[in-house]
This record gives structure tokens, C-alpha cells and sequence, in this order.
């Protein structure tokens, strides 16, 4: 099955080449369709992932695996996708996306979907007030956002980063459900199996 094998990365590619065609080293500028193509690679990665996730987690229901080195190497080739397209998904969508962040005045930005807690501590003792948003005009990068789903996978849930609305709420729900069926049914299944 070559085909539906290498249709979502193809796709992927797709999509990928007229981002980098008009960000080809920062993220600058932003038209429409750059915005669209944006959200449409990490819905793809997303849906591809969970779609994984099902026939690995069908797979073990049926009892069609019996190779635990397999099972294990697949099952954490999709927990680190699930954290990378999470990561991205909530880097694409806070604040109206990255280059909305960088671009515009703080005050002008859409409404923000987490508040880190750089937003929080400028009243705090004076080493840790100078790393503030309100001190240095602190705004989350992609790191931010890929420790979000960090701690989001291996604690099943926010940590000092939370979800202000309801779509940042359900992508993290969706993340956590995931990333506890990797880990519960698929991790628990392969250790079993290894001889």
C-alpha cells in the first residue's frame, strides 16, 4: 500500500512549500492563504496522527501485534508527533499566530488562548519581573508552546500554562486523550510483549 502510505506526506510537502515560499527565514509576513495553508498542515499532521493512534490502538485490540519493539517504536513515533503538532497547532492559533505576535503591539492582539505565566509576574520578586511580559515585552515563542504540550502529554493536563478558551481547552483534551492511550493501552501492550 505505497499509496495511501506517502499521501499524507505528500500532502505535508504541499502545503509546507508555499509557506516557506513566503516566510523562506522569518515569520513576517501573513496573507490569507499563508494563514489557511498554516492551519491546514497542522489539521492534516493532526487528524494523520490520531488516525495512527486508532489503527495502533485497533490493532491491539484484535491482538494482531506480537512484536513489542515494533509496538513501542510506533507508539512513541506518534506521543512525539502528538506533541510537536499540538505544540504547533496552539503556536498557530494564540494571539492570531506567530506573526500576528511579533508584528502587532501587544495591545492589539486578538485575545490570547493561554496565559503563560510571563504574563502574570510582574509583581514578583524583582529576578523574576525582569522576564515579564509588561518588563520585556515578553511574547511566547515555538518553544513555549512545545513545552505547553509537553507537559500537557506526560501530565495529562495543564501545568503552569492554562487554557483560556474553549477551542484551547478541547485541543488540549484531545492531546491529553491521546497521548494517555499511547501510554496506557500501547506502552502497557508492548512492554508485555518484549522478550
Amino acid at each position: 500500500m505505497a499509496g495511501p502510505r506517502y499521501l499524507v506526506p505528500a500532502l505535508e510537502l504541499l502545503l509546507l512549500l508555499p509557506l516557506i515560499a513566503i516566510n523562506p527565514r522569518r515569520f513576517t509576513k501573513q496573507t490569507r492563504l499563508s494563514r489557511l495553508l498554516s492551519l491546514g498542515l497542522v489539521l492534516v499532521i493532526a487528524l494523520a496522527n490520531l488516525v495512527s493512534l486508532g489503527f495502533l490502538v485497533n490493532a491491539l485490540v484484535a491482538s494482531k501485534v506480537d512484536d513489542g519493539k515494533a509496538l513501542l517504536l510506533a507508539s512513541l513515533q506518534i506521543w512525539l508527533t502528538n506533541i510537536i503538532v499540538f505544540g504547533l497547532a496552539f503556536w498557530e492559533l494564540d494571539r492570531g499566530g506567530p506573526v500576528e505576535r511579533t508584528q502587532r503591539a501587544r495591545k492589539d492582539l486578538p485575545p490570547a488562548d493561554f496565559r503563560f505565566s510571563q504574563d502574570e509576574n510582574h509583581d514578583a520578586v524583582s529576578e523574576v519581573a525582569t522576564t515579564s511580559s509588561k518588563s520585556s515585552d515578553w511574547v511566547p515563542t515555538l518553544v513555549d508552546y512545545l513545552y505547553v504540550s509537553v507537559t500537557n502529554s506526560t501530565a495529562f493536563s495543564p501545568t503552569d500554562t492554562m487554557p483560556l478558551t474553549s477551542r484551547a481547552k478541547m485541543l488540549m483534551s484531545v492531546e491529553s486523550i491521546a497521548a494517555l492511550l499511547t501510554s496506557i493501552l500501547v506502552i502497557a501492550r508492548g512492554v508485555s510483549l518484549i522478550k
